[in-house]
C-alpha cells in the first residue's frame, strides 16, 4: 500500500473513530486510537510473536490488530471481535489472511471461537471499555476469557481506569499492570498470565 493510500486510511480511520465515539461513548474507552507506542506495548505484553491463535475484542479503527498482524507468526491466527458495524467495517478492509474479522459481542466470546475451530488462544486482548459496563457483564467476559486461556496463556487489557484489575482478580489473580503516557489519554495496560 502506498504512503498516501495508508495516510488517506488513517486519517478516515480517526474520523470513523471520532463519529463513533460521539455517537456511542459507552462502547468506546477513548476518543482518539492507540498510539504506537500503546500498540508496540500491548504487542509485547500479549507475547504475539509466538502466540498460535490471537483474540482480540473491542478493534476499533485497527492499529491494534495491525500491530498484533505484523508480530505475530506466518501460521498464526487472529480473531477480532467487534460490536460497532462502522468500526468492524473497516477492520473487514484489512488484507492479511491470519485475520478473521467478526461482527459480534464480547459476550459471545466462547461461541464465536467454537464457529470459526479454533484452537485455544495463546492470547486475548481487549480495548473494550469495563469501566463503561455493568459489573456482572463485565465478570462474565472475565470469566469466559479466563476459561478459554490455557496455562501460560495471557490477557491484556488496555484501559483508562482500573476497573478491569478488579474484575480479574477472582479469575486470573493480580497481574501486573504499567502506563502508556505517549497515548491520548495514557492508558493503563494490564497483563496477567494464566497459572495452572
Amino acid at each position: 500500500m502506498s504512503n498516501k493510500k495508508l495516510n488517506n486510511s488513517k486519517v478516515n480511520g480517526h474520523l470513523v473513530f471520532i463519529q463513533e465515539f460521539l455517537k456511542h461513548p459507552l462502547q468506546i474507552g477513548s476518543v482518539i486510537p492507540s498510539s504506537r507506542f500503546l500498540e508496540r506495548r500491548i504487542v509485547e505484553a500479549a507475547g504475539t510473536a509466538s502466540a498460535n491463535v490471537i483474540i482480540e475484542l473491542g478493534p476499533g479503527v485497527g492499529g491494534v490488530t495491525r500491530a498484533i498482524l505484523r508480530a505475530m507468526p506466518q501460521d498464526a491466527k487472529l480473531l477480532s471481535i467487534e460490536i460497532n458495524q462502522n468500526f468492524h467495517t473497516l477492520v473487514s478492509r484489512i488484507e492479511d489472511d491470519r485475520l478473521i474479522a467478526h461482527l459480534g459481542s464480547a459476550s459471545e466470546l466462547r461461541e464465536i471461537l467454537s464457529q470459526y475451530d479454533l484452537d485455544s488462544p495463546n492470547a486475548i486482548v481487549s480495548g473494550i471499555p469495563f469501566s463503561t459496563m455493568s459489573r456482572s457483564a463485565g465478570s462474565k467476559i472475565i470469566e469466559v476469557i479466563s476459561s478459554l486461556l490455557p496455562q501460560n496463556g495471557r490477557f491484556v487489557a488496555y484501559q483508562v481506569n482500573s476497573q478491569v484489575a478488579a474484575l480479574c482478580r477472582p479469575f486470573l489473580g493480580s497481574g501486573q499492570t504499567s502506563m502508556e503516557i505517549f497515548n491520548i489519554p495514557p492508558m493503563r495496560v494490564f497483563q496477567w498470565v494464566k497459572k495452572a
